[in-house]
């Protein structure tokens, strides 16, 4: 008589317990990103409008972006179950991070191209700044607690906030530019660069929902569906990496 087919081990995975513990931990990081990023993109706008700042503008829409971004993480976690949510919040996200690219490319190249020149703006130098010492706290937080939870949608959403952080770089460098040197096709190269990373972005949350299943050793490869990757862990273009 043959011996009875071997059962598969489990999937290692935090236990309910740990489960809401860390649900409760994204909630928390995602309501402060989304209270950051309004108030930064009321001021980013207001000073982009002030200065004729394509980078800044973009900025401030990219928090908007941001706020959306945060909005569809919020709205996954507030379900019973987060993961029942995971492809539309992850959908919410890419075409969020493709409308801030198609706007902000096109914004830049009509600067490049007009005679309309970008001027000093102190207001946006302190922003850039202030986010650029503010953003990779709340993105390595929630990027924590995501990963924990193999919630693809929490991590690709503190990429989001990951990529503020690189965009306050990019704006404060640009402004900076424009001020000190009279440099004013400085700000729309900066504004095409978060184009630019934006679309990266958006291309890599779009991904995000076919990669990063873990494998447990004895556990076969696509032995749950499609989603297990034979390697475990991420792939190279993940949202969740």
């Amino acid at each position: 008589m043959a011996p009875p087919p071997a059962t598969l081990p489990p999937l290692a995975g935090p236990g309910a317990a740990r489960r809401a513990v860390l649900s409760r931990r994204v909630r928390l990081f995602v309501a402060a990103t989304i209270t950051y990023n309004i108030v930064e993109a009321v001021i980013a706008l207001g000073a982009g409008s002030a200065a004729s700042s394509s980078a800044l503008i973009g900025f401030g829409l990219d928090s908007i972006i941001e706020v959306t971004s945060a909005a569809a993480v919020a709205w996954q976690f507030a379900g019973p179950d987060p993961r029942v949510r995971e492809r539309t919040a992850l959908r919410v996200i890419a075409w969020s991070f493709f409308a801030l690219a198609a706007y902000v490319a096109v914004d830049a190249v009509s600067a490049l191209v007009g005679d309309s020149e970008s001027r000093h703006s102190t207001v946006g130098l302190v922003l850039a700044a202030v986010s650029l010492a503010v953003m990779p706290f709340l993105s390595y937080g929630q990027r924590r607690a995501g990963r924990e939870l193999d919630s693809r949608s929490a991590v690709a959403d503190s990429r989001q906030t990951l990529l503020c952080t690189y965009l306050s770089a990019v704006l404060l460098v640009g402004l900076a530019l424009n001020s000190l040197f009279g440099w004013s096709w400085a700000d729309p190269i900066a504004a095409l660069v978060i184009a630019a990373v934006a679309v990266k972005e958006g291309r890599d949350a779009w991904r995000g929902d076919a990669c990063c299943a873990p494998v447990v050793p004895g556990h076969p490869a696509g032995a749950d569906g499609p989603d297990v990757e034979p390697t475990g862990g991420c792939g190279g273009d993940c949202a969740c990496c």
